[in-house]
């Protein structure tokens, strides 16, 4: 009873008017707070100093509280000269340089000059930006050259294309080379020497010391139909007009082995590893193995017309043949029919190369009536892509530095062209021939090709880049050599 009229006295004095000094609680809480009804004076001035609040907290004491405000004093921004997006106009007034004026303008999108201040654009609040809009920004002295340097917002430069020379650093005279369709005249070897069957006859021309040495004369009822160099570039094989197949020590001059078998003709070669493959006029392809002393181990009928393109594929599991009868067939060593027969072109199918990039990926050329490099994925028989030259194809090298290949051609426009693999994009295109391009040799580092024609001359050609350095091709010109011949 007490405490209930202590709390209804402490009401009652509240309501009445209470003293500055007396605190206003409700009734309930008078018991808990043990105020004393006969000293209400000291009862509220204990309440008001246990309640009280200080208005300076201690220094020594850290007030936290549910939300994180970083300390912006350790920030460093000022070293950017970043302006208060809310107060336009400051950042170019602090800053009295005009060189900080042009490099914040350029680096953070402010458009300001150097000759007045900042107007921010409207919606424009982002303090820090990535990139630019260059299309609404002013223009600014040093825009074009950061742009040339490659900044931020500029797309990366393209690469600017390789440079070919359009002209041969060598030309040699060829007199008695023949303009004919089916043979296969000019080969260069692993040792660096150029073989070149000229009428009845083999020379080897040296690219190193330009030495000319006559290798064999067949005789006057023979000629020289095909010559090709074995990989290590010791041995040439040679194919004549009557049919034999015949092999020559080009260190010696001297003729190892005459091998028959075909009835007229041999008119285009291909080593592998061991096995040396012939292609004839009378339609068949025989294999020949010098290793055993039988003319030819087995023979490949499938061809109905001469053959005329040969070509091992870079790990001699399959060879591919071209012929008169628009045919590219495929074999391999286990069978002596064809595994693919590829009828697509229209003309005959000479020019053959394998890309030494991918496997089983070969391409071909056809004739006057074809005009088209075809490619084949020889997995699956697929075709994968047909290009229209605009002339016959007379010849294919796949270069081994880069995934690039040339193309020798004839009717009508006789030129030489490079393209890039798989694209099928023009590289280049070579004139300087004036009748087919019917032979085509690459050098031993991958970067010169040499061409022949039957304007009996051969033209030396810098088109491809070396293996390490891919450096353009240096233009020597078309005179800065002299004429020489091969004979």
């Amino acid at each position: 009873m007490a405490a209930a009229a202590s709390g209804a006295s402490v009401g009652a004095g509240a309501g009445a008017g209470a003293k500055p000094g007396r605190l206003n609680v409700p009734a309930g809480m008078a018991g808990s707070l043990r105020l004393d009804a006969s000293s209400p004076a000291s009862s509220s001035s204990s309440v008001a100093r246990l309640l009280e609040i200080p208005k300076t907290p201690s220094p020594s004491k850290v007030t936290y509280s549910d939300r994180f405000i970083p300390c912006r004093t350790s920030s460093r921004l000022h070293n950017f000269a970043l302006a208060d997006r809310s107060s336009p106009g400051s950042g170019s007034r602090d800053d009295g340089s005009a060189y900080s004026r042009l490099l914040r303008a350029e680096l953070f999108g402010d458009a300001s000059s150097p000759g007045g201040d900042r107007q921010d654009s409207p919606g424009s609040n982002n303090l820090f930006r990535f990139k630019t809009d260059r299309s609404s920004a002013p223009s600014s002295p040093f825009a074009e050259k950061l742009d040339c340097a490659g900044g931020a917002g500029s797309p990366t430069p393209k690469k600017a294309p390789r440079k070919v020379p359009k002209t041969p650093h060598k030309v040699l005279d060829a007199p008695s080379l023949q303009d004919d369709f089916y043979l296969n005249l000019v080969d260069w070897s692993s040792q660096n020497m150029l073989a070149v069957g000229l009428g009845t006859c083999v020379y080897l021309w040296s690219a190193s010391s330009s030495k000319v040495t006559k290798l064999c004369d067949l005789g006057p009822r023979d000629s020289v139909c095909a010559v090709h160099w074995t990989r290590e570039g010791s041995y040439l094989a040679v194919g004549t007009s009557l049919g034999d197949v015949q092999i020559w020590d080009s260190s010696r001059s001297k003729r190892i082995r005459n091998m028959g078998g075909h009835q007229t003709r041999a008119g285009v070669l291909a080593w592998n590893s061991t096995i040396l493959s012939s292609g004839s006029r009378d339609k068949n392809i025989l294999q020949h193995d010098i290793r055993v002393p039988t003319d030819y181990i087995s023979k490949f009928s499938g061809h109905r017309s001469e053959v005329c393109g040969l070509k091992w594929s870079h790990d001699d599991h399959e060879l591919a043949s071209g012929g008169n009868d628009n045919q590219l067939l495929v074999w391999n060593q286990r069978s002596q029919q064809p595994v693919l027969r590829l009828t697509e072109h229209t003309a005959a199918v000479k020019a053959i190369t394998w890309s030494p990039h991918q496997h089983s990926l070969v391409a071909s050329g056809g004739g006057t009536a074809d005009r088209c490099i075809k490619f084949w994925n020889t997995a699956n028989g697929n075709m994968l892509n047909s290009i229209d030259t605009g002339s016959q194809v007379c010849n294919l090298a796949w270069c081994k530095n880069v995934n690039e290949l040339v193309s020798t051609h004839g009717y009508s426009q006789n030129q030489i062209m490079v393209w890039k693999y798989p694209s099928m994009s023009k590289v280049a295109t070579l004139t300087g021939h004036t009748l087919r391009v019917l032979y085509l040799a690459t050098s031993p580092d991958g970067q010169t090709i040499v061409t022949g024609a039957g304007d009996e001359t051969l033209r030396f050609w810098n088109i491809f880049p070396s293996m390490k350095a891919q450096a353009p091709a240096r233009d020597a010109g078309l005179f800065s050599f002299p004429r020489s011949h091969i004979r």
